[in-house]
């Protein structure tokens, strides 16, 4: 068993509740959230190796055989989450230094922060359907209360409309997995792979799956339910909307790979016309939104949506190498959208505002500010050898093999349109002349410079090893789909049938 898979748990989860205690001594608050968040990024690399070298990772709480009890469950997907998530969270505790006043961390800042930790590396780890569900939540709560951070009337109405589409999300969570529940008689994720392949009423399996994939595509921000993202994602400290931009959507994403994957895996096949369908809709619609905005923030939330459609048509192709050109996508985008953020952000706070009409001259004044910004720009859009090109030529050559023109020409369109809605960031806020003396304005420091370098630095290393990333990526997609050795590592080598027959005799 493996009972270290328990420890990216504790440990920020113990950290919070310290944290919180100790909430008036800022600077032990702050060692502690990066004392911890570092252990999550250490364990986290050290997954990575250990499943390559040795596979999937197994353990049950408190010694409850599977299915009965408790299982977590790491392999390939669940270590590059584990990492990148330990990794966002880590440079966005950096940047909170340098853009967070005392009076919100006053209010449990880096004790949220922790929370959210312990709640997606829960969600990434989790082998059952009912804990997902509970992760969600404790995802939610931590989300909510980053958001609403503050007070202002629009963190307020932004937090009000994320919560409630959140919710539907989570309602409709909830009654797919009862109705699932109600159809095979268990929620864990290995033996449902394994007793839903014999249940005769496919019709009646695929309508649950629907409800898995409105509640999951709610989550990540797929069309139509994407409006709560925009209208939020702009409201919250800056730190704080770079957080939820690289990751909080790619927690659905993860969830629709991991439960159509594994558990899914017919219904998949069937709904897969409508996922490359909204797949499709969603990058339109998120590129269009994106090139009507005039508010930094705003124009890179909608670039969440449109991105997110790249990660669904992964899915869509129900194919190994579909989904592994997803992961690598889902896996460059965590990385760029949050410098993007954080870049974006830190020209807002030294200038003061986030409107295009009201920046400018950015290039000039800080030179290396807008190094970082062409770099993550490219990265986004997909110029090679930066990564993004790697994950976007991925999706088009599955797309191709499997002679899905539409959504390839779809794709590949968006792409350029994304290049001219970066573009006109790059022409409004660093190219042009400002219309006011910036001399006076605060230079960049160090606290918002390394942040993002840091993440840049890392989306170039990706680029750079692309062959192994992509390897990886690879494995990561084959255990997703790999169901029979699932199965057999949760509940040993007769499968959970056998294991509940023994334990009904």
């Amino acid at each position: 068993m493996a009972h270290h898979l328990f420890l990216p748990l504790i440990v920020p989860l113990l950290s919070a509740s310290v944290a919180t205690i100790i909430v008036r001594q800022h600077g032990w608050v702050r060692v502690i959230a990066v004392a911890a968040t570092l252990f999550n990024l250490g364990y986290g690399a050290w997954l990575l190796v250990t499943i390559a070298a040795t596979g999937r990772q197994v353990t049950q709480a408190a010694g409850w055989s599977a299915p009965f009890g408790i299982t977590l469950v790491a392999d390939g997907l669940s270590a590059i989450m584990l990492v990148l998530t330990a990794l966002l969270t880590l440079v966005t505790i950096g940047y909170s230094f340098a853009t967070v006043d005392a009076r919100q961390e006053r209010f449990y800042y880096y004790p949220l922060l922790l929370l959210l930790l312990f709640g997606c590396s829960g969600a990434f780890l989790t082998g059952d359907l009912f804990n997902l569900y509970v992760w969600f939540e404790i995802l939610l709560v931590a989300s909510f209360g980053l958001i609403t951070l503050g007070g202002s009337r629009g963190q307020l109405e932004g937090g009000l409309k994320y919560v409630v589409l959140n919710l539907f999300g989570s309602i409709c969570f909830l009654v797919g997995a009862g109705l699932l529940y109600g159809v095979a008689g268990t929620l864990n994720m290995a033996h449902l792979a394994e007793r839903l392949s014999t249940i005769q009423d496919a019709s009646l399996v695929t309508a649950v799956a629907g409800f898995f994939l409105v509640a999951f595509g709610s989550k990540a921000g797929l069309a139509p339910l994407f409006f709560w993202l925009p209208t939020s994602y702009h409201t919250p400290n800056i730190a704080v909307t770079a957080l939820f931009g690289g990751l909080l959507t790619k927690v659905g994403i993860y969830a629709l790979y991991r439960v159509f994957g594994t558990v899914f895996q017919s219904e998949l096949a069937r709904l897969a016309p409508l996922i490359l369908v909204v797949a499709g809709v969603t990058m339109v619609v998120g590129v269009i939104g994106a090139m009507a905005q005039v508010n930094v923030r705003r124009i890179l939330a909608f670039h969440i949506v449109s991105q997110v459609g790249y990660m669904a048509m992964g899915l869509g192709l129900v194919s190994v190498a579909g989904m592994t050109a997803g992961i690598l996508f889902m896996a460059h985008n965590i990385v760029v959208k949050t410098a993007l953020f954080l870049i974006g952000g830190a020209a807002e706070h030294l200038t003061g505002t986030g409107e295009l009409k009201q920046m400018g001259g950015m290039a000039r004044r800080e030179p290396m500010l807008a190094l970082l910004w062409l770099l993550a720009s490219f990265a986004l859009v997909g110029v090679p050898p930066l990564t993004g090109f790697f994950g976007k030529l991925g999706l088009i050559q599955a797309g191709l093999a499997q002679e899905q023109w539409l959504i390839v020409g779809v794709a590949a369109t968006v792409s350029l349109f994304t290049l001219f809605s970066m573009l006109k960031i790059w022409n409004e806020v660093f190219w042009k002349k400002a219309y006011s003396d910036l001399s006076a304005m605060p230079r960049a420091g160090v606290g918002l410079l390394a942040p993002a370098a840091v993440l840049v630095a890392v989306s170039i290393a990706m680029g750079i090893g692309a062959a192994p990333t992509l390897e990886y990526s690879a494995l990561a997609a084959e255990q997703v789909f790999d169901t029979a050795s699932l199965v057999r590592d949760v509940c040993g080598p007769n499968g959970c049938e056998a294991v509940e027959l023994a334990v009904g005799h």
